[in-house]
């Protein structure tokens, strides 16, 4: 019976090898935005470290000169709820808190521990979830969990959500709006603004994940729900210390009783080890130095225009509108062509492929970083033209 098991699992992964979409994990030495693959150094296009924070020797420097005085352990043992709820802990989200001028503030493992958790915790049999279609794989993961009801509207169609409101919001049900800031896979943005009023119309509440947001956009690098000037009207604001932070973890944005309720309800927080003292120092001067680097703010928007601007000059089909620009390709076959074919050129980008994106959609998912040269970008669109 076991190598029946076996047999069937080495079938699949066949199949997936005859379809090019086997997962693999590759060997690879990363130095500020270049990385080092099978002995070949390249730019690296396909990064979430949107600041450079990840090799800023600013941070770093106060990093080492923060531990040289301060005994930090380096493992937390325990759950928050038991003795793993250092100082560390305390220090960070009251930073989060502050800056953001919020009632509280709420630290998770990581982004995938908080869109998990977050949304089971809060909803129950009788609710319903409206959901973007094209919300991240944690947040649909977190939708399997609930007991509530979940429907997804089309993709930023805000008329369709408008009609699911008047539909489910009578008053009788707690209602969700889910929607990420930036999406991952067009660069897309959602508007704020009309789901705030969207939300305060029928009386639902907002749950907002601004990971791709965080860091890059706002004046101090508070993400969308800082640009848009809506903090204040979000009820779930969730943000990620992964990708522009060059951390790791998460956090939500909410109330104080929303976030003594998820301390006592959220099964992703209560059922698993606390993150490391040093781990939550470090992300504390990282959002600290984060909150200085307009001018990496400024730049990385230039260059991310340029390469749109580039791409749409060529005849073919972007989208979006922010510092992740997909080039869509079609078909898997021919977008991982043109990967290998960038890869030899300097330039490593992977293919985003069926079934991860819609079917004759696959696409190169180029994500910038602020510390990229324009002659970089100029060098990359001049690339692409060459398999036009």
């Amino acid at each position: 019976m076991q190598k029946e098991f076996t047999d069937n699992f080495m079938l699949e992964l066949e199949d997936l090898q005859r379809e090019g979409n086997l997962r693999f994990l590759r060997k690879i030495e990363t130095h500020n935005n270049r990385i080092c693959y099978e002995g070949k150094d390249l730019l690296n296009l396909c990064s979430n470290d949107y600041l450079g924070l990840a090799s800023d020797q600013v941070l770093q420097d106060r990093f080492k000169n923060y531990i040289a005085s301060n005994a930090l352990s380096m493992a937390s043992s325990s759950s928050r709820l038991l003795t793993g709820n250092h100082a560390a802990y305390d220090e960070l989200e009251e930073q989060i808190r502050s800056d953001y001028s919020a009632e509280a503030a709420l630290v998770f493992n990581s982004g995938y521990h908080a869109n998990l958790g977050i949304l089971p915790a809060v909803t129950s049999k009788g609710d319903v979830i409206l959901a973007d279609k094209l919300v991240h794989a944690s947040i649909n993961d977190g939708l399997r969990l609930c007991n509530a009801d979940f429907v997804r509207y089309r993709h930023l169609d805000y008329n369709h959500l408008e009609r699911l409101l008047k539909k489910y919001c009578d008053g009788k049900r707690r209602v969700v709006i889910v929607t990420e800031s930036v999406f991952s896979m067009d660069g897309d943005v959602a508007d704020l603004s009309i789901l705030v009023a969207l939300k305060e119309k029928y009386g639902a509440l907002l749950y907002v994940d601004d990971a791709h947001g965080i860091g890059v956009l706002g004046e101090n690098g508070l993400g969308l729900a800082e640009q848009s000037g809506h903090v204040a009207d979000i009820d779930f604001l969730v943000g990620t210390f992964g990708k522009a932070l060059a951390s790791v973890g998460a956090y939500v944005v909410c109330s104080e009783v929303m976030r003594k309720y998820l301390i006592n309800k959220m099964r992703t927080l209560i059922f698993t080890t606390a993150l490391p003292p040093v781990n939550l120092a470090w992300t504390r001067l990282a959002w600290v130095r984060c909150k200085e680097l307009k001018d990496e703010r400024d730049h990385l928007k230039k260059i991310s225009n340029q390469l749109r601007d580039g791409i749409q000059g060529l005849g073919a089909e972007t989208c979006g509108d922010s510092h992740i620009i997909p080039y869509i390709v079609g078909e898997n076959v021919a977008c991982m062509n043109l990967s290998e074919f960038l890869c030899k050129r300097g330039f490593f980008v992977l293919p985003i492929k069926h079934p991860t994106v819609p079917k004759g959609t696959a696409r190169l998912r180029f994500s910038l970083m602020a510390n990229m040269k324009e002659t970089e970008i100029a060098e990359l669109v001049e690339g692409l033209s060459l398999k036009q």
